[in-house]
């Protein structure tokens, strides 16, 4: 049951990144498209931009990646989805004020699964 639910949380968040690639793309109207980073510190450029979609997108297929791999039980997944969501936050930060709700959702994610697993005694914290 755990899996499942786990599966669940991970492919609705994945799918959560989808219009980061999406606008940047300007595949999709639902957000201003804009080019800059860091608060509007750092313009990246329309090529700068693609790259930050694909890198998005990366995450899309990450996140399907390990909830499948949780559905399936894997015995890694648990590895695998800190990193898939580490990247996500750290994309997340990259793009504060607009993500910050992906900010939260990445560290509650990043924090359930740590001390799950140190629970279980596979990681060990101190």
């Amino acid at each position: 049951m755990l899996n499942v639910v786990a599966a669940a949380v991970l492919v609705l968040h994945g799918l959560a990144h989808l219009p980061g690639f999406l606008v940047l793309w300007r595949l999709s109207a639902g957000s201003p498209y804009k080019t800059t980073i860091l608060g509007g510190r750092l313009d990246l450029g329309d090529a700068g931009a693609k790259v930050m979609g694909v890198l998005w997108l990366l995450l899309v297929v990450g996140f399907a990646l390990m909830a499948w791999s949780a559905y399936r039980g894997a015995p890694w997944w648990p590895l695998g989805a800190l990193g898939v969501a580490s990247g996500s936050l750290l994309l997340c930060l990259i793009y504060l004020p607009e993500t910050i709700i992906g900010v939260v959702i990445d560290a509650v994610l990043i924090a359930a699964i740590v001390t799950w697993k140190a629970g279980l005694g596979l990681i060990r914290l101190g």
